[in-house]
């Protein structure tokens, strides 16, 4: 019956003994905290971490392509606060520019207070849409547009107020999608809080010699290792004004000075490889050997996302879908338990399809989306991984946790039961695998594993009948599970559901 036993090895079969009794006590005694207070964390750094994403632009709907930068950063804000950094979650919201005189131009043609009141986002979309179809052919609308980002450049009262409107409807609307996704921000930061800051910025370029005017008159920085100008950035147009790049420069500077942190990450589709490899180069030729620790995580795109309403695809729509389908999923399946609230369930699990499709890959990578894929019940699921965590919390509601009183741990040198133990003796592994690349796949694939194993021995092991010493040690083997699966959601953005 007991493998190590009847190999006999006596050490072997010891050693084993003194590690179940080690790991299952320290989860026992740590919780959360489990994996992380390991040793393999004793050379990280800790220190202030600055996390930017999200990161939309005011006055749009949140559209479903920034659904991967919002969980992934949110993803490694955890992360790096479960390990002891202090974390600042910044969403820098894309709220200056020259679209907005567009939009502030069509508002003034085309808006109406009742239907911005109404559903505001929806509306300035539309707004939105309808005048650049108008600007195509009328050269008038391009002007307006120019002149009421003029007026906003030049702090004009009337233009300042609308946008303000915007900017507010906007976060207030995006506040909510956020909360869906069980997702917070310490700082609503944005363009417009660093225009000022963006001229002082190319002023010092110009002190330090490192700007040059090009033949049509825009303000550029070298950044060729010959000095011919085989590559540069462009950071100020030809009338004046500043750039999103002189913007980002201006919002690093001003970050460094107010947080001081000691490492600032930031997570934005793979397209803007380029613009942060430039960011970076121009803070160090400035003089700032602090953007050495400055980084940014790309990731690729999602093809094929899609809800029955059509091809632009807006995140609450999605949510809505996932959240619809899988109650419709729970509904038609046998071993649903009753649930007093079962929307807010399949809410939640449908999320967790959403976010372990997303992280089982590398985040470079571009994937394919498959609402039937991402949301079946069995195989490397999130609704997998939230049903095996769901079972074993009901068989600990049933039967208790195992951890008053002694266990025997010589009643768990079963194969199933020893196949857990060294899974779960990975979880520092992933853990450090994990800050080390931020990426998430590490972990996903960690406890879709550890799933697996449980879900095998949840069926192979019975608590139910069996001697009172063998259902305490299982049921202590099986607490220590749904603990580490319980941590490893969470770092992944994914709220545990204890019934379904």
């Amino acid at each position: 019956m007991y493998i190590i036993e009847q190999d006999n090895h006596l050490e072997v079969y010891t050693f084993v003994l003194v590690l179940f009794q080690k790991v299952l006590e320290q989860l026992c005694r740590e919780r959360h905290k489990f994996g992380v207070k390991s040793e393999l964390f004793d050379g990280l750094k800790k220190g202030t971490t600055v996390v930017e994403f999200s990161s939309p632009n005011i006055a749009k709907k949140f559209h479903a392509g920034h659904l991967r930068s919002t969980i992934i950063g949110n993803f490694i804000a955890n992360l790096k606060e479960s390990l002891g950094n202090n974390v600042i979650r910044m969403n820098y919201l894309g709220d200056w520019g020259m679209q907005f005189g567009l939009l502030g131009a069509g508002f003034q043609r085309f808006g109406c207070e009742e239907k911005l009141k109404k559903n505001p986002l929806q509306h300035l979309f539309d707004v939105y849409v309808q005048v650049n179809k108008e600007a195509e052919n009328d050269e008038v609308i391009g002007q307006a547009a120019r002149e009421f980002f003029r007026q906003l450049e030049q702090q004009e009262h009337q233009a300042l107020l609308l946008w303000k409107q915007f900017r507010e409807i906007t976060v207030e609307e995006y506040q909510q999608v956020y909360k869906r996704l069980g997702v917070h921000f310490d700082i609503y930061s944005g363009e417009s809080f660093h225009q000022q800051q963006a001229q002082e910025v190319v002023q010092r370029l110009q002190r330090q010699g490192l700007l040059k005017t090009t033949e049509k008159g825009t303000g550029v920085v070298d950044l060729s290792s010959a000095g011919d100008m085989s590559s540069y950035s462009t950071v100020l147009r030809s009338d004046g004004t500043s750039l999103y790049i002189t913007r980002d420069l201006a919002a690093a500077i001003d970050r460094k000075e107010r947080y001081n942190f000691d490492e600032m990450i930031y997570v934005t589709d793979k397209s803007q490889g380029i613009h942060f490899q430039q960011l970076f180069q121009i803070l160090l030729a400035m003089g700032h050997s602090w953007a050495e620790r400055c980084q940014h995580v790309p990731f690729g795109l999602v093809q094929g996302m899609k809800t029955r309403l059509g091809e632009v695809v807006f995140l609450e729509d999605v949510l809505d879908e996932a959240r619809a389908r899988m109650l419709r999923n729970m509904t038609q399946s046998k071993t649903t338990k009753e649930m007093v609230y079962p929307e807010d369930t399949a809410e939640k699990v449908g999320i967790s399809a959403l976010i372990v499709q997303d992280f089982k890959g590398p985040l470079g990578s571009d994937y394919k989306f498959d609402w039937d894929r991402i949301l079946q019940a069995q195989g490397d699921t999130g609704v997998f991984l939230q049903y095996t965590h769901a079972r074993l919390c009901s068989l600990i509601h049933r039967y208790g946790d195992g951890e008053e009183g002694a266990f025997d741990p010589s009643l768990l040198l079963d194969q199933r039961s020893i196949s857990i133990l060294q899974h779960l003796l990975r979880y520092d592994e992933v853990l450090y695998q994990s800050v080390q690349d931020l990426q998430p796949k590490h972990l996903v694939n960690f406890l879709m594993t550890l799933s697996h194993l449980a879900a095998t021995a949840h069926r192979e092991l019975p608590v139910k009948g069996s001697p009172q010493a063998v259902a305490q040690a299982r049921l202590r083997l099986f607490s220590g599970v749904c603990t580490v699966l319980a941590n490893g959601m969470k770092i992944l953005g994914i709220t545990p559901v204890e019934k379904m």
